[in-house]
């Protein structure tokens, strides 16, 4: 599924404006960054080929022991090795086009570190890091690997414990699964805004919006 069809417009607004309403009261800057996926996973697509190509040899391998009636032209080499690579390329097709055969290819963690990769890319693509009191907060989520990564700057990681992001991830899995990615959204940016206000990033006379507020869609 494209990203873009996840969202309406109106989902979109209502996120933008979670983030605007949040920063109304904040010296921090909340940036939601969106990924259908987070790497290629050509892997998946060579193991799905290997386990097709031996599936199909192995089925024939065991009519032809077990199911006298069965036979391939007299044994023809030439067709068992067609029959054994077109296994292979159904295979590689299902897990090229299908998500969660090409999820059952992978380790879970190739596609931990694959996210977790994708997410410190985006943080320093997206700049994240470019505000005056270094006060930027990233929430990434990466749809096909099912996972999301919240990324905090030095000037409130050194304040904010892990275990508090760790919290609002499940948040937003839990709604995710439900199928309330907005509603898990909106409530996770306004828990940021509150974790801020609470470790006393308050807003600032001069304070200026040094992050856009389009959410990060790729």
């Amino acid at each position: 599924m494209s990203i873009r069809k996840r969202f309406t417009d109106q989902d979109l607004e209502r996120i933008k404006t979670a983030v605007r309403e949040a920063e109304s009261k904040i010296s921090g800057e909340i940036v939601p960054v969106f990924v259908e996926k987070s790497g290629i996973y050509s892997l998946a697509t060579y193991r799905a080929a290997v386990f097709g190509a031996l599936a199909v040899f192995v089925v024939i391998v065991f009519l032809d022991r077990y199911v006298p009636s069965f036979a391939i032209y007299d044994r023809d080499p030439l067709l068992i090795f067609v029959f054994v690579a077109l296994g292979g390329l159904a295979g590689a097709l299902k897990a090229h086009f299908i998500n969660p055969i090409k999820r059952m290819m992978l380790s879970q963690v190739h596609l931990d570190q694959s996210t977790r990769k994708r997410a410190e890319n985006a943080f320093l693509e997206e700049e994240v890091f470019n505000t005056r009191q270094r006060t930027g907060i990233m929430i990434f989520v990466s749809f096909f690997e099912h996972e999301v990564i919240v990324m905090a700057d030095k000037g409130i990681s050194k304040v904010v414990d892990q275990s508090v992001w760790d919290g609002l991830v499940r948040g937003i899995i839990t709604n995710i699964k439900d199928g309330k990615i907005v509603e898990g959204m909106e409530g996770a940016i306004r828990k940021c805004g509150e974790i801020l206000l609470e470790k006393g990033f308050v807003i600032d006379p001069d304070d200026a919006n040094e992050l856009k507020d389009d959410l990060r869609i790729e």
